[in-house]
């Protein structure tokens, strides 16, 4: 265009006047050596240009509440997330009460073979890590806490719990069991509060924290605020919120199974790992409240299955039920004493929807059901108890079942038997017919019927009689 504009003519005639031809290859010339200049120019600015790094994330794992299978699920598998999406920093934001000794072990044994470092923080103000919430602090490579916080108070409490107030307390490093007060349960308690304190002992050792004082959590359940934990080298830190404690963290080594990991955690990508539906459902079903009912439900469901053959309906939920009831009691720390005593009482009361032993089976078996229901779960944490009231209202609701079944079942027998001669100028209705015999529903049974006419399915017949289990009958015409 530039030629046509200049010069009127075309590239071919251009190439015909030597001054035109010198131009061209001058501005051809001009344009290439601009371009190199151009590219020359990128290349300076590329190299010059400050490098952002890319920042490995920091994910967020919140374990609030009780510490059950849900929770230990939750923790294990949002840690092998973080593995997987390279993961710097896995931050366990704590607010608990303690919980189930093996779902605290499961977590602390995915933190120590993590490798990715794992940094437990109580928070926020006003929350507590106490007793299993103690043993995965000091499980962790990094501990720290919000201030207005606590931890500690890591006994058992399943094997007999804090001292009680007022009384002495036994010495920190124990005695032999042939200096207890001579029962069993002494001595099994003393055995297990050692191991306890012996398990923490070797987790303060392990990530370099006060191994006294670890101990004397366990044998005399004492508790630290933050400000105290920090000046016995307990925790490391003590951050006023998340933020805080990432800016403390940047540039730190820590030493994990994998080897040393260098932190930059001050401008890092903070990732909540939230629960899903699968950890959700878990945290329902093993509610021993929900287990119980569930139970309860499947039992129920199969009962009346049974009873009334055909159904589905009950028989299918009763089925769902009973196996998710079962699914979260093989989870929780259950009495089989109790499971067994829930197993006879619920047999009993079924037997005597069927058996007249005028109540008595009934009786017992609620006894049973109510002493089961209450020794059913082998702890004395709160959270993992089944509720008294709920096992009062489940045994008065069985009761009403079981009264509502011997009433009927009363009702029945004041009525005329329905046999023989009894039968005999009934009418019913042909459901199947093959010539001249078939079935009949007669007063709501099915009998076997053969006539001297041809029958059809549909056709209203009546009784003229009876031979052994099959009538007479003539169809009724109109």
């Amino acid at each position: 265009m530039f030629i046509h504009a200049e010069y009127g003519c075309n590239y071919r005639g251009a190439t015909q006047h030597p001054k035109l031809l010198s131009g061209l290859k001058q501005h051809h010339s001009f344009h290439h050596v601009l371009a190199r200049l151009l590219k020359f120019a990128l290349l300076i600015i590329t190299l010059t240009a400050p490098i952002q790094a890319w920042t490995a994330p920091v994910t967020v794992l919140r374990v609030e509440g009780p510490i059950g299978p849900a929770t230990s699920d939750y923790i294990v598998r949002g840690m092998a997330n973080a593995s997987k999406d390279n993961a710097q920093l896995v931050v366990l934001q704590i607010d608990t009460p303690g919980g189930l000794d093996t779902s605290m072990r499961d977590i602390i044994k995915a933190i120590i073979t993590s490798p990715v470092p794992v940094a437990s923080y109580v928070a926020p103000g006003g929350a507590r890590a106490a007793s299993a919430g103690t043993y995965i602090l000091y499980a962790s490579h990094i501990a720290a806490m919000a201030p207005g916080t606590n931890l500690g108070a890591a006994t058992p409490v399943q094997i007999g719990g804090a001292p009680e107030p007022g009384k002495p307390k036994k010495p920190a490093t124990g005695t032999p069991d042939n200096e207890s007060d001579g029962t069993n349960q002494d001595k099994l308690s003393k055995k297990q509060i050692s191991d306890a304190s012996a398990y923490m002992r070797s987790l303060a050792q392990m990530r370099g924290r006060n191994a006294d004082w670890a101990e004397q959590a366990v044998r005399e359940a004492v508790s630290l605020s933050a400000s105290e934990a920090l000046k016995l080298k307990v925790i490391e830190y003590i951050a006023k919120d998340l933020k805080d404690l990432l800016q403390q963290l940047d540039g730190k080594q820590i030493k994990v199974a994998a080897g040393e990991r260098g932190l930059s955690t001050k401008d890092a990508a903070v990732v909540e790992f939230a629960p899903d539906w699968r950890v959700r459902l878990l945290a329902v079903i093993t509610n021993p409240n929900i287990a119980l009912i569930l139970m309860m439900l499947g039992i129920y469901g199969l009962f009346f299955e049974f009873s009334n053959p055909g159904l589905g309906a009950p028989g299918i939920i009763g089925a769902i039920c009973l196996l998710l009831g079962l699914y979260a009691l093989q989870l929780l720390p259950v009495n089989y004493a109790g499971a067994a005593l829930i197993l006879l009482g619920i047999g009993c009361m079924v037997a005597e929807a069927y058996l007249a032993t005028f109540g008595v089976l009934g009786i017992g078996g609620i006894a049973a059901f109510v002493a089961g229901a209450i020794i059913l779960i082998d702890t004395d944490l709160p959270a993992f108890g089944v509720s008294t009231p709920l096992i009062v209202a489940i045994a008065a609701s069985s009761a009403l079942i079981i009264a509502g079944i011997g009433s009927m079942a009363l009702r029945s027998r004041r009525q005329p038997v329905v046999s023989g001669a009894e039968l005999i100028g009934s009418t019913g209705e042909i459901v199947e017919a093959r010539g001249n015999e078939g079935w009949a529903r007669i007063q709501g049974e099915h009998w076997r019927v053969r006539s001297l006419k041809p029958l059809r399915p549909g056709q209203q017949v009546q009784v003229t009689a009876r031979a052994d289990l099959v009538l007479e009958v003539i169809p009724i015409e109109g």
